[in-house]
């Protein structure tokens, strides 16, 4: 079927004079309110430019976002078991990890903590779950109870690293809700759902630090080298220093770790004389993070310690592609959360996926992408956008390493067609007025877990982000600047 179409929320389109005018004074409420990042191509630590943003609302069924909200509990507890179940992570990243060097040094420090006794039991995982509305519904009109251009929508993937934009999720609401009162739109912001993500996130750091029950630690942000988008990780931090002045927090690089910290006798990670009671990474997700074996090393201190950990590094394995791809096979959720309407409400949101490795299925599911390769996505085990094949370039990349381990790093998904809408993307340099463009969304649901193994200590859903890109980009991710930053607009289908 034909790639459905949703309606804009104000009629477009928007006339040139008063469009323009609308634009600038956008442009400068970003730059007044946090919406930026720093430029890559000038960068200075003393300059932000805007991020990219839609300049109105995209429309989401309400019952779908309903649904995302209150399933992310769920998911939650999910992706917690599944960090915790040894013989589960071993077994499904068995085939990778002969292949894939970076998860393999990621499982390797897993093992090496496991074996000397972990010193930290809690874990805290401020988690994402991404996803899309599917606009191919398999249903007729008489078989679908509520006929619309879309049955549901389909999980893109968790996010169990770096989970950004808990401020810029919020603040897209508020820029956008600042348009449509200029464009004389403002009843309209009523349909616009509350977010408090940056709150929520920032009261999971604050929670775990009194669990630590140590009143002189400190927070500690694993940062880059350099950070492009600072807003959103400062933002987290003016959220903690205003909620609690107590609590102090330190930036720090993997490199400034192992430099600058120590472990003493009681297994604490001691940063400038003071224990450090939460480790928050922003870094730490891809191999180019990790330059030399000090970056390693660093790592590997920090999850020897009983610092509280977000993530610790097995809720960082439970993140890959190929544990999201086995929770999908037959029987394994119903290992994870018995029988019952809670794994069927899960297992209806995955998208088709198909493991790589070399046996039966895996073969079955190189010759699909082969046969139709526009129906697939190839995803590696990584994190942090602009990794993921599509198109003509599977069919090579599959052609090219059939016969090589490689594969195994790998997993095929059925690629997700989301329903499409007209908009105005403001980007910084760019002409102004753009143009009219179809857009595609995706939607980040943000959850935070704190427990251990035995026990389940808080679990709450705490907000949303949206992301847009073109409709024909493949990638969306707005770090990378191929996405926009944008806002649900409820819609009652």
């Amino acid at each position: 079927m034909a790639q459905a179409r949703l309606a804009s929320c104000v009629p477009l389109p928007v006339d040139h004079k008063t469009l323009v005018n609308v634009i600038e004074k956008a442009k400068d409420w970003a730059l007044m309110h946090g919406v930026g990042m720093r430029d890559r191509k000038q960068f200075s630590k003393d300059a932000i430019q805007i991020a990219p943003f839609v300049l109105l609302p995209s429309p989401f069924p309400r019952t779908e976002f309903n649904k995302a909200v209150e399933l992310q509990p769920i998911l939650n507890e999910l992706m917690h078991k599944v960090a915790h179940d040894d013989e589960f992570l071993q077994h499904t990243l068995q085939n990778a990890l002969q292949v894939d060097e970076f998860t393999a040094n990621l499982y390797d420090i897993w093992v090496k903590v496991r074996d000397e006794g972990i010193s930290q039991p809690v874990s805290l995982g401020m988690l994402r779950s991404d996803i899309m509305l599917e606009s191919r519904c398999p249903h007729t009109e008489n078989q679908c109870a509520k006929h619309t251009p879309y049955c549901s929508w389909k999980q893109v993937e968790i996010n169990s690293i770096a989970s950004g934009f808990g401020h810029l999720g919020p603040v897209s609401r508020e820029i956008q809700s600042y348009i449509l009162r200029q464009l004389g739109h403002g009843d309209l912001i009523k349909h616009m759902p509350e977010n408090r993500a940056l709150s929520g996130l920032c009261g999971g750091i604050i929670e775990a630090y009194d669990m630590y029950g140590v009143p002189s630690a400190v927070v500690l942000f694993v940062v880059e080298e350099v950070s492009y988008n600072i807003c959103d990780q400062r933002f987290h931090e003016f959220e903690i220093s205003e909620k609690r002045p107590d609590i102090q927090i330190f930036r720090k690089t993997l490199n400034e770790i192992y430099e600058e910290t120590d472990l003493n006798d009681k297994k604490q990670l001691v940063l400038d004389g003071r224990p450090v009671a939460v480790v928050y990474y922003r870094s730490g997700y891809e191999p180019a993070q990790y330059p030399s074996q000090r970056e390693w090393d660093a790592r590997l201190r920090v999850e020897r310690s009983n610092a509280i950990k977000c993530p610790s590094i097995h809720y960082q394995l439970a993140g890959t592609k190929k544990v999201q791809q086995a929770l999908a096979a037959p029987g394994v959720l119903e290992k994870f959360m018995g029988p019952g309407g809670a794994t069927s409400r899960v297992r209806d949101i995955f998208a088709g996926l198909y493991s790589l490795d070399f046996d039966e299925n895996g073969e079955r599911a190189v010759e699909m992408a082969l046969a139709d390769a526009e129906r697939f996505v190839l995803k590696p085990q990584r994190e942090g956008g602009g990794n993921n094949i599509y198109g003509p370039e599977i069919r090579d990349a599959l052609t090219r390493m059939r016969h090589s381990r490689e594969r195994a790093a790998y997993i095929l998904m059925e690629r997700i067609l989301p329903p499409l809408v007209q908009g105005y993307v403001v980007r910084p340099g760019a002409p102004v007025p753009p143009p009219i463009s179809d857009l595609v969304s995706e939607l980040g649901i943000f959850g935070v877990i704190i427990g251990s193994k035995e026990k389940i200590l808080h679990n709450k859903q705490v907000g949303h982000m949206l992301r847009t890109k073109l409709a024909d980009a493949n990638e969306g991710g707005v770090a990378a600047g191929l996405g926009a930053l944008d806002s649900p607009y409820l819609l009652d289908l």
